[in-house]
């Protein structure tokens, strides 16, 4: 029988309370100290992992402290110091890019809505939705990154493949005071347990609530 939008939405909020248990360090990876630090190591986040760009940023945030100091470099020193992220050519042009939209039109500040955040080269609804939900604590819409994505599928709460679309949906079914934690959720089972290749389902905390379950289809999902 097919589940209705109000059972979606119970059996959403029941896998939010279970991957509470399941991961209570559940947080944001990218090392920070402040919100214009977590924007450029959003931005570096691009195809690379998180644990690759705490790498490159211990150094990088030492050399760089603030939107000024990375308008000062020729962007082949930059280019060198972010290299290993990947891209990096692409990256360069939208950290400096913002930068100087930050310096021209925010007086330095990395700004606190959506709207504003979206005028900066390189940032999309995922970039913005971070800084706004770690950085300032602002609940603007849900993280969707790989994992999300992958998750969001396998538990059957949406069956689109765009972030935007999938966005919108996890908006209808996840509880506002949610929104900032259930990506951050998500990302850690999906790391630990829902693995790309052979989720662990045997071990999984919502497994019972998974349609996707290979201890009742017998296959691997997508």
């Amino acid at each position: 029988m097919r589940e209705t939008k109000s059972q979606k939405k119970e059996r959403a909020e029941q896998i939010i309370k279970l991957l509470k248990r399941a991961h209570p360090d559940a947080h944001c990876a990218l090392n920070h100290s402040n919100a214009f630090e977590l924007l450029v190591a959003t931005i570096l986040s691009a195809q690379c992992t998180d644990e690759r760009v705490n790498i490159v940023t211990a150094d990088l945030f030492r050399k760089y402290r603030k939107p000024e100091d990375y308008l000062k470099v020729p962007e082949t020193e930059l280019q060198q110091d972010i290299r290993t992220t990947g891209f990096f050519r692409n990256k360069t042009r939208n950290i400096q890019g913002a930068c100087k939209v930050l310096v021209e039109e925010f007086h330095g500040e990395v700004p606190r809505t959506m709207e504003e955040l979206l005028k900066l080269p390189g940032v999309a609804r995922k970039t913005a939705n971070v800084v706004l939900g770690v950085a300032y604590g602002i609940a603007a819409g849900i993280v969707v990154d790989t994992h999300v994505t992958r998750l969001s599928n396998r538990l059957g709460l949406t069956k689109q493949k765009d972030a935007v679309k999938i966005e919108n949906d996890l908006i209808e079914l996840v509880p506002k005071k949610d929104w900032i934690i259930f990506s951050h959720l998500l990302i850690f089972h999906g790391r630990r347990i829902c693995k790309a290749r052979r989720p662990l389902c045997e071990e999984c905390a919502v497994e019972k609530l998974c349609p996707s379950s290979i201890l009742k289809t017998g296959k691997v999902p997508n």
